[in-house]
């Protein structure tokens, strides 16, 4: 039997978390009322593909549904919090400015030999993680396993009244574990890329450092998510393709032997029209933001979860997963699909 290579590092473990309570396209009209009266259930699903969205309870916060995640992910992967030596989690949405949620997660988990650290690159934070993690591990044989955690709450930073964010977005989390793999197979490439030219066009501007709480009432001009929903499209449209190129390039992979990929959930018809664009068959992704919505950083990893749940992936492919973030921030890795 092929021992693990001490320079490979793959995806041993998935898991996610998402809340039992769900708004329908109806629910949701009822609530945009008279700012959008000509939106129907009907129009948002032709617009998006999206029919309902994954809403949090009062009670639950991002460090329960992280935990849960990262839970399963180990159950998954069969080892013990205790064996994990980086934790890091992709949030902008955590239960506190600072500590980190990764804190609170080490904390949760009594994962006590692990270092710790949060990403915000929104939704591209997990493939940023994922690729900082397997670089460390790659340089440090010391370093076996590490868990990277995707989640959000974004129904807590959004004006639910407002058609630009509340038709898309959502709550959630998912967590991958990784750890040392057989020669050839795990992590292959990664590729980023970064047009700032949009900057404005996705943001939250209250409570930064510009736009402080302290000493002011609530402003809801900027203490809401705003999000310009054609900059994206057209951002998505161009710079993903970019990036998943570039990557299988860096790979030694043509796009046309990408077995499977999957991406950000942020708008299947997004996921559709970048397929098309690309010609790869529409069975070789995975899509759940026609049922969850758009849950951010925890999206890639939730979808990732259930693709291995229902046994989409088969041991030897060739896995892309591909994203966009706020900023605008793109990032693509390629996996040699192990488990």
């Amino acid at each position: 039997m092929q021992q693990p290579d001490s320079n490979s590092v793959t995806i041993i473990g998935t898991g996610h978390s998402i809340p039992s309570n769900f708004e329908d396209n109806i629910e949701l009209c009822k609530r945009l009322g008279e700012r959008a009266p000509e939106v129907t259930p009907e129009w948002i699903t032709e617009k998006t593909g999206i029919t309902q969205r994954c809403i949090a309870a009062p009670h639950e916060t991002a460090s329960s549904f992280a935990l849960d995640s990262a839970c399963q992910a180990l159950a998954s992967a069969n080892i013990d919090a205790l064996m994990l030596d980086i934790i890091i989690v992709s949030t902008f949405s955590g239960d506190y400015v600072f500590p980190p949620l990764s804190a609170k997660l080490h904390q949760d988990l009594g994962a006590n030999g692990a270092q710790i650290y949060d990403i915000q690159a929104n939704c591209t934070g997990v493939i940023t993680a994922l690729t900082a993690a397997s670089d460390r591990m790659k340089n440090d044989p010391e370093l076996q396993f590490a868990l990277v955690v995707g989640v959000e709450l974004c129904s807590r930073y959004i004006d639910r009244t407002d058609l630009n964010t509340a038709i898309y977005l959502s709550d959630g989390a998912g967590a991958i574990v990784l750890g040392r793999s057989k020669q050839g197979t795990g992590i292959q490439s990664s590729s980023f890329y970064t047009d700032s030219s949009n900057f404005e066009s996705v943001r939250m501007r209250g409570g930064g450092s510009s736009f402080p709480i302290m000493g002011r009432s609530p402003d809801p001009s900027i203490d809401y998510m705003e999000m310009n929903g054609l900059a994206t499209w057209k951002q998505a449209i161009t710079n993903l393709p970019r990036v998943i190129k570039d990557c299988s390039a860096k790979a030694g992979v043509g796009t046309n032997q990408i077995d499977f990929i999957i991406f950000h959930q942020a708008n299947l018809r997004m996921i559709e029209y970048i397929m098309k664009k690309m010609r790869i068959d529409a069975s070789k992704t995975y899509t759940n933001v026609e049922r969850i919505g758009n849950t951010g950083a925890a999206s890639l990893p939730i979808a990732l979860s259930e693709a291995v749940q229902k046994r989409k992936i088969a041991p030897g492919s060739c896995v892309m997963l591909a994203a966009v973030g706020a900023g605008f921030n793109f990032g693509a890795s390629m996996w040699r699909w192990q488990s």
